[in-house]
């Protein structure tokens, strides 16, 4: 099993480009890490990785043993899949992210049911709204908001999530109410943008008569969490484009305000992502399946009560 293990964080080392990233992914310190490289380097007889103190890249020799040990992992997680679709036992580590927003309110509620039901089943529930590349960060299943890109990961539909732009009644009354997408960026509102490396939120696509457009919006705000945008248009500070079940009881309640309603925004999908296996890991299929018929259950209800207040 330790040559396994050795295996295992060289290929996170690989993927992953640094011996402490790789070394937290697997929850080892970095000197146990780097012990395994070492262990590996001289079974093989061959340096698998060039150091310095400022990088860290595969020598010819590391790239080729990555192909083949990247076969062996899948191959022994094959197996091990396939032995507990027979025991029914799911037993192990789920490794799970999902948006700010879609995770707090919908996917870490949902954990202790999922927990009760599967008692040797473990969950890690990381939290972001920057783009997730599932592969790379070692995860089984991600939620998602919008159109992913990768397509050698499956998609598990959920449901189609409305969105609108808002803002506060103080800053339409300092600033006016835009109806459409032209004269949010004619009289140069405030706009309150997600962004973080790969986003394309500075620019908005919204739905008009003659189609989808995509407007150059601006603004004096930007950050990578949504919420923090959404106390942001609460506070006044501009027009924040959000998901409807984000901000339906803010709505409801006359904080935000919808506008530029002639031109709203396109709806996104709110799905999963998991990875193409021949034998998916029972623990993440059960995930899967446990935590899609009830988030959507949940979404539906909560879009159908906000419509009626």
């Amino acid at each position: 099993m330790s040559y396994f293990e050795n295996i295992r964080t060289f290929v996170r080392v690989y993927e992953l480009g640094s011996m402490s990233a790789a070394a937290r992914d697997q929850r080892i310190s970095p000197a146990v890490a780097s012990s395994r490289i070492s262990q590996l380097e001289n079974h093989l007889n061959v340096r698998l990785f060039q150091r310095t103190t400022r990088s860290l890249n595969a020598t010819e020799q590391g790239q080729i043993f990555y192909e083949g040990a990247q076969r062996v992992i899948e191959a022994v997680e094959d197996a091990e899949a396939a032995i507990s679709d027979v025991t029914s036992n799911p037993r192990g580590t789920l490794y799970i992210a999902a948006p700010l927003g879609v995770g707090r309110r919908y996917i870490a509620p949902l954990l202790p049911a999922f927990k009760k039901e599967y008692p040797l089943v473990d969950v890690r529930l990381r939290l972001s709204d920057r783009r997730i590349d599932v592969t790379q960060e070692g995860l089984d299943v991600a939620f998602f908001l919008g159109t992913p890109e990768d397509s050698n990961l499956k998609i598990r539909k959920i449901a189609d999530c409305e969105r609108l732009l808002c803002a506060s009644p103080d800053y339409i009354r300092a600033r006016g109410l835009p109806t459409n997408g032209a004269e949010l960026v004619g009289q140069k509102h405030d706009c309150l943008i997600l962004r973080f490396p790969g986003a394309t939120e500075f620019q908005w696509q919204l739905q008009t008569p003659e189609g989808t457009k995509r407007y150059a919006i601006s603004g004096p705000f930007e950050t990578d969490d949504g919420d923090v945008l959404t106390n942001w248009a609460l506070e006044g500070q501009g027009i924040v484009l959000k998901p409807h079940f984000e901000v339906a009881h803010h709505l409801a309640e006359g904080r935000l305000v919808p506008v530029a309603t002639e031109t709203p925004p396109l709806p996104v999908q709110l799905g999963l992502l998991y990875a193409h296996r021949r034998h998916q890991d029972p623990k993440s299929r059960l995930f899967i399946d446990f935590m899609a018929e009830r988030v959507k259950a949940l979404f539906q209800e909560n879009q159908d009560s906000s419509r009626d207040t």
